[in-house]
């Protein structure tokens, strides 16, 4: 007999705030199949007022309640069975953030849990990237963030070694981003991937996914690093303004692109590898998992 579920899963990032919605189908002696219902997101970017003044401003606070309280609304509407709210690097470094935190639970009804880099790896981790991989291939994976970024190596479908680093879209913009900490993102990359050879990437976040939408490619096939390249200099030839008229894109997404490309393009070279696969998850995919995962558990 065939059973759904719709779970909720709230990511708190630094650029922007996810409201993802999944159903979960399952039928005795069959694979569980899990089916995105709706996402909404709403662009707060958290992390230019946190990692400047190490707090939330007043002002995203009351944008944060208003979101969270729509949120709330969507789940009830949707018949969200279980949900789980997780906020990510700008929230982990405001000095007012477990503050905030009591706030929107107290305004909202929603718990939200700050998770610390590894943990948002290890969420990551959980997403199905064993159905989009070769087992036989070596992946590094990148989900680049407003405020951090998650690089996870896989090898034979094994997690070799994973790694957060403070190396977001956000922080780069408003010039936050030390040499120091490139330096440890090549030396970590360049050290996890030596004796392995034909290294691709997988790239998540939302940056990535416009770019492969606009690309044309059908689901599957992968990105070159000489496309990315070629992406790179158009949106550098371009203005603030002519990147939203020309390429179609949103206001809180035309200038963070071109810091995430190039943080793509940086572990494409340092990794050695020629291609990139933009299978299309995430953080909120992973919370899914996990909300499915300790269902399983606890039966």
């Amino acid at each position: 007999m065939l059973t759904i579920e719709k779970y909720g899963a709230i990511d708190i990032g630094s650029n922007a705030v996810r409201l993802l919605i999944s159903s979960i189908h399952e039928e005795e002696g069959k694979t569980t199949r899990f089916k995105k219902t709706s996402l909404v997101r709403v662009p707060i970017r958290l992390g230019a007022d946190v990692f400047k003044t190490k707090r939330v401003s007043e002002e995203n606070i009351i944008r944060m309640i208003d979101a969270m309280k729509a949120y709330q609304l969507l789940m009830k509407t949707h018949k969200v069975s279980r949900y789980k709210a997780c906020a990510t690097s700008a929230m982990r470094e405001a000095e007012n953030g477990e503050e905030v935190v009591q706030l929107i639970k107290e305004k909202t009804g929603i718990q939200i849990d700050i998770i610390d880099g590894k943990s948002e790896a290890a969420i990551i981790a959980m997403t199905d990237l064993h159905e989009l991989i070769n087992t036989d291939a070596t992946y590094l994976y990148v989900d680049v963030g407003g405020g951090s970024t998650e690089f996870t190596l896989y090898h034979n479908g094994n997690v070799i070694a994973s790694k957060s680093f403070k190396l977001g879209t956000v922080r780069l913009l408003n010039d936050l981003v030390s040499d120091e900490i490139w330096n440890d993102v090549e030396r970590w990359i360049k050290n996890q991937t030596k004796g392995y050879s034909r290294i691709a990437l997988i790239g998540s976040g939302g940056n990535i996914n416009n770019i492969f939408k606009n690309s044309g490619k059908s689901m599957g096939k992968p990105l070159t690093f000489l496309y990315l390249s070629s992406y790179y200099e158009l949106l550098n030839s371009l203005t603030y303004e002519e990147r939203i008229w020309q390429l179609n894109l949103n206001q809180d997404r035309a200038d963070v692109i071109l810091p995430a490309v190039r943080i793509y393009l940086s572990a494409m070279k340092w990794g050695g590898a020629r291609k990139i696969f933009v299978p299309k998850i995430g953080l909120s995919d992973g919370i899914i998992k996990s909300l499915y995962n300790d269902k399983l558990n606890n039966r």
